[in-house]
């Protein structure tokens, strides 16, 4: 089940609102549980057993290491290393063992290819349930004892299938105990308004032209729509990611539960660096807290150990997003910018000459541009026809009648995204306020969100183009 869509928006959502509200409060947790037991098993129902197997592996081991820490052994360290391995085995289970078997074919061709489906947003909520573990062994929270709380903790529906990865620590106290205000259930209204309208306006419509450009590899792309497809789809994937973590921060909110943000407005980065602090933040500072920083980070005797962390981080960046050689690349990429940005270019020094900081934010724009060409397509090969196309080198056109057509069908809507894209209303709401006048605006805003929702509401009834990148992960 989608956010984005009617069985969820008309049916789901309204339904477990009300019984959560008219329930006690101590049957509240015990609800929600059940209720996204039932959001995940609407789509996949022989998964809800791996997403339970999961539960219980991480119960047992939070409260085993819970144990061994308090009696002041090391013994929580071995229970964490087997919880991260039980883990890891069932993510690489599901996710990597065709990506494996298959490549192994090719050197040993008696090897059987598997063919497992993967579950939906097991990478995040694995990635969630080694945190809680490992939140526990290194003191900063308390296991908690009852298996239902720590279910609810896993399978959240909001943010269940894609994300943001929410640290047990951050919401460990409202799920013992939360009051939702009236405040509150406004903020995620509107919040969980503005990322239907970024999904399902905005995502939905470049996503149209995205998939005509990627799906072509051939000299009937035009270089003109070539660079179109891949603005479109820098666009697209922003919307949607950032869309639906704005839809899960909003529910949550309207449950009593505060998030913490995952995006702050990564197009306008001035550097690598700088796109990755804004571009998911929860998967960054996930990899940052559990992987980067206990391989002892920047903080290193030499050089050469802060490139190894490095690699090792960003080649697990990549294949977390897939098991494809693309996603595999694609990490690499970054590693190596970051390495040029760390040690060559050193950005952080152009605040001084404006000329250098404008050039190294195109540039940085543009390799963001190209990653996602590599993000996109199914291959390596077809990443390297793309960007061909891109520079004219299959010998196709320019431009054509094609591109023409999508550049006057769907400029306003790009040219909406690239606007919105920059913190053109967090801007327009701190000037608002600096006048006292917020409660214009409030109206204003409220009224636009109520317009725009119903006019998203009339592309799920005809029945659009409804895709979710992020599901894949």
């Amino acid at each position: 089940m989608v956010f984005s869509s009617s069985t969820f928006l008309f049916v789901y959502f309204p339904v477990v609102l009300v019984i959560y509200y008219l329930l006690h409060q101590r049957y509240r947790n015990t609800f929600l549980f059940l209720a996204s037991l039932v959001f995940y098993a609407w789509g996949e129902p022989k998964f809800v057993l791996v997403l339970i197997i999961s539960v219980f592996i991480n119960y047992v081991a939070a409260l085993l290491v819970d144990i061994k820490r308090v009696g002041g052994g090391k013994t929580c360290k071995i229970i964490l290393g087997i919880d991260v391995v039980l883990n890891l085995l069932l993510l690489f289970v599901f996710k990597y063992l065709n990506f494996i078997t298959g490549n192994l074919k090719y050197i040993f061709p008696e090897i059987v290819v598997t063919d497992i489906v993967l579950p939906i947003g097991i990478s995040f909520f694995t990635f969630q349930a080694i945190s809680y573990v490992t939140d526990v062994c290194r003191g900063r929270g308390k296991a908690q004892r009852n298996i239902l709380n720590v279910g609810l903790y896993i399978t959240f529906f909001p943010q269940l299938i894609a994300g943001p990865i929410v640290r047990y620590k951050s919401i460990a106290s409202e799920i013992l105990e939360r009051n939702t205000t009236w405040d509150d259930f406004c903020i995620g209204t509107k919040r969980f308004l503005r990322g239907i309208i970024k999904k399902i306006i905005v995502s939905n419509n470049l996503a149209l032209v995205a998939d005509t450009a990627f799906s072509s590899t051939s000299g009937d792309l035009s270089v003109c729509m070539a660079w179109f497809g891949m603005l479109a789809y820098t666009l697209q994937i922003y919307y949607d990611f950032s869309g639906y973590s704005d839809m899960a921060i909003g529910l949550g909110r309207m449950f009593g539960f505060h998030f913490n943000e995952n995006f702050d407005y990564p197009y306008i980065s001035k550097s690598i660096t700088e796109f990755w602090r804004r571009w998911h933040i929860s998967l960054g500072s996930w990899f940052r807290d559990y992987v980067y920083i206990p391989l002892g980070g920047s903080k290193v005797e030499t050089r050469w150990r802060h490139i190894r962390n490095l690699f090792i981080v960003w080649f697990l960046t990549g294949i977390w997003h897939g098991a494809r050689w693309n996603f595999i690349f694609w990490g690499l990429m970054y590693f190596v910018l970051l390495l040029l940005e760390k040690y060559i270019i050193h950005p952080e020094k152009f605040s001084g000459i404006r000329w250098k900081k404008y050039a190294w934010q195109v540039v940085t724009m543009l390799c963001v541009g190209f990653g996602w060409v590599l993000f996109r397509v199914e291959g390596l090969h077809s990443a390297v026809s793309y960007v061909k196309l891109m520079f004219g080198l299959q010998n196709n056109l320019f431009v054509n009648a094609e591109t023409l057509f999508y550049i006057r069908e769907y400029a306003c809507i790009t040219l909406i995204a690239i606007i919105f894209s920059v913190p053109v209303l967090r801007y327009l709401e701190e000037y608002v306020c600096r006048r006292n006048k917020k409660w214009i605006l409030e109206i204003v805003e409220s009224i636009v969100y109520v317009i725009l929702f119903l006019f998203a509401i009339s592309y799920l009834v005809t029945g659009a183009h409804n895709p979710f990148i992020y599901f894949n992960f």
